[in-house]
């Protein structure tokens, strides 16, 4: 199985870092892993995006134009990515700055209030966290223990930090296993 997935935003939400998260955690379950990070020249606040490729087999390409998966963390994301979601898979929309959705009818909309449930697990600049959960939850693409893990080492030595994002990491992830029972937008 592969799984080819998008996260976009602007940059300063954290795109890349949770595309590592995710490439890391799908290393240590022994998969073979592709990274590829895009930002503009602004780096804050110009578009950020991302992808990761996490494969059984050997990868051919890591350039994917339609990926099954895609996270959009802002309004220019969602318009630009979007429509790029191959028929059947899931787009997260970060509801808490996104009034809008797809409308689109052949793939699983998560509709994620990432900054809302980041601001409520005591950090705004979490909400990145918050949608790799409910991205990690609605897909089942590795094991939350191993993104927990993952988590863990990149914050090493910061037990405060470890501590509230692997809460609001789990807040996340109960949404989107929700919405993965129902089939549809949590």
């Amino acid at each position: 199985m592969q799984y080819e997935t998008t996260f976009a935003g602007f940059g300063g939400q954290g795109i890349l870092m949770i595309g590592q998260l995710l490439a890391q955690a799908g290393m240590a379950e022994g998969k073979e892993v592709a990274w590829i990070p895009s930002y503009g020249p602004e780096m804050r606040g110009g578009t950020a995006y991302c992808t990761v490729v996490i494969s059984d087999t050997p990868i051919g390409s890591p350039i994917i134009k339609n990926p099954a998966y895609i996270c959009v963390l802002n309004r220019p994301s969602l318009d630009k990515f979007g429509p790029m979601v191959k028929k059947g898979g899931v787009l997260c929309i970060n509801s808490s700055l996104i009034d809008a959705v797809s409308e689109r009818s052949d793939i699983t909309e998560v509709l994620v209030p990432a900054n809302d449930l980041a601001l409520k697990g005591g950090s705004a600049k979490s909400a990145n966290i918050a949608m790799l959960g409910a991205y990690i939850g609605s897909t089942g693409i590795v094991p939350f223990e191993t993104i927990q893990k993952a988590m863990k080492a990149r914050f090493a030595g910061k037990e405060k930090i470890i501590k509230m994002n692997l809460a609001i990491l789990k807040v996340g992830y109960d949404l989107g296993l929700k919405a993965r029972k129902k089939g549809k937008s949590a």
